[in-house]
């Protein structure tokens, strides 16, 4: 019913930049709050940011400063511009989006499939 496409990962040296989309598409009335995951290899997924349809956002601390995060509400995309990388910040990173389902009136939780950021020299 509801898909999440996330683009824009890649190769990049230290220090570089980057910026991951995540355009949700389907039976969509309103989405609540969309943001941005992360997996490093062993590790378990953690927050990296999030904003909700008003605007507010919250950032883990790791990224505070060189992240930011922005939504485009009409195209229900969401971004995640990242500067100043680090090789710690190499990850799978997944989009995150909580819509509310057209012909169920219900809220749902829904996952991207993930695209791979590294950060190597």
């Amino acid at each position: 019913q509801v898909q999440l496409v996330e683009s824009g990962g890649g190769l990049v040296q230290p220090g570089g930049s980057l910026r991951l989309s995540c355009a949700a598409s389907g039976s969509i009335l309103s989405i609540n709050t969309m943001g941005w995951y992360r997996q490093a290899p062993g590790k378990q997924r953690e927050l990296v940011a999030t904003t909700t349809s008003s605007g507010t956002t919250n950032y883990a601390n790791s990224v505070k400063g060189r992240f930011t995060i922005s939504r485009d509400n009409a195209k229900n995309t969401v971004y995640l511009q990242m500067n100043s990388l680090k090789t710690e910040d190499t990850a799978v990173y997944y989009c995150h989006a909580n819509p509310l389902v057209i012909s169920t009136h219900r809220w749902i939780e829904v996952w991207g499939q993930g695209t791979l950021v590294t950060v190597s020299s």
